[in-house]
C-alpha cells in the first residue's frame, strides 16, 4: 500500500512556528504526501514551498470548536483562498447538533458548499465523531452528502476521542461512494493508519507522517 498518497501532513498546534511549516512542507514533498494541513496564517507560505510539487495545501476552518457564526466561516474561507489554499477542513457546529438544531447546519453547510466549489476547491467537513452518538453520524452522512462536501473528515484531533475504525465504517456505510472520508486525531503508527484506510478512509490526517511512512511509531503526542 503506497500509503504516503493518503496522508495529509499536519501541523495544527497553536504555538506552530515558521520553521516546523517549512519543515512540514519539505517532509510533505519528499514523502509525496497528498497534502500539508497548517494554519491559515501560514497558507501563503505553505503553497509557496510546495508549488510544483504535487501537493495541496490544506488549512482548517472555524477550528477547533466549530461554534464560530457562518459568516466568520466564510470571512475564514475567502481569505484561504485568497491566500491559495487547495482544501479547506471545516469544524461543523457542534453546539448546533447537540442542540439538535440541524435546520441551522443545512444552513451553514448550504452556504459554505457554493463557495467553495466555485472556486475548484476541496471541502473537508469535520463532524467530530468522537463526542457523537452512532445515529448523530449517520445523520450527518446525510444531510452533509446531501449537499455536497467532498470529504467528511473524523476529528480534529482536540476532542476526547479522535478517528476509530469503528466511526470510519460507519461513514463509509452511510456515504455514497463518491464522499470520501478522512481520518483524523491520535493516528500515530502504520497498523492503524493501514486499518483505517481498509475501513473506508482515503485520507489520513496526522503530525506522524513520517513515521507512518517509515512503519514506525511516534511517541509525541502532537496529532491534530
Amino acid at each position: 500500500m503506497n500509503i504516503a498518497s493518503h496522508i495529509d501532513h499536519t501541523i495544527l498546534k497553536p504555538t506552530t512556528t515558521v520553521a516546523e511549516v517549512s519543515k512540514v512542507c519539505a517532509e510533505a514533498i519528499q514523502y509525496q504526501f497528498a497534502a500539508v494541513c497548517i494554519p491559515p496564517l501560514f497558507v501563503k507560505q505553505a503553497k509557496k514551498l510546495t508549488a510544483g510539487s504535487g501537493v495541496n495545501t490544506a488549512t482548517v476552518i472555524g477550528f477547533p470548536f466549530g461554534y464560530s457564526a457562518i459568516e466568520a466561516k466564510v470571512a475564514e474561507m475567502v481569505l484561504a483562498m485568497v491566500d491559495g489554499a487547495d482544501e479547506l477542513d471545516m469544524v461543523i457546529n457542534i453546539a448546533a447538533l447537540k442542540n439538535n438544531d440541524w435546520q441551522y447546519l443545512a444552513n451553514e453547510i448550504n452556504t459554505i458548499v457554493p463557495l467553495v466549489h466555485h472556486k475548484n476547491k476541496i471541502l473537508k467537513i469535520i463532524i467530530e465523531s468522537g463526542v457523537l452518538t452512532d445515529e448523530e453520524i449517520v445523520k450527518c452522512c446525510t444531510l452533509y452528502s446531501a449537499a455536497g462536501a467532498d470529504f467528511l473528515k473524523t476529528s480534529t484531533g482536540y476532542a476526547e476521542k479522535g478517528a476509530s475504525v469503528e466511526a470510519v465504517e460507519l461513514m463509509r456505510k452511510n456515504l455514497p461512494d463518491h464522499i470520501k472520508i478522512k481520518a483524523s486525531g491520535g493516528i500515530k503508527t502504520y497498523s492503524f493508519a493501514k486499518q483505517l484506510i481498509e475501513a473506508g478512509a482515503s485520507r489520513i490526517g496526522c503530525s506522524a507522517g513520517v513515521a507512518i511512512v517509515s512503519g514506525g511509531a511516534i511517541g509525541e503526542n502532537i496529532n491534530y
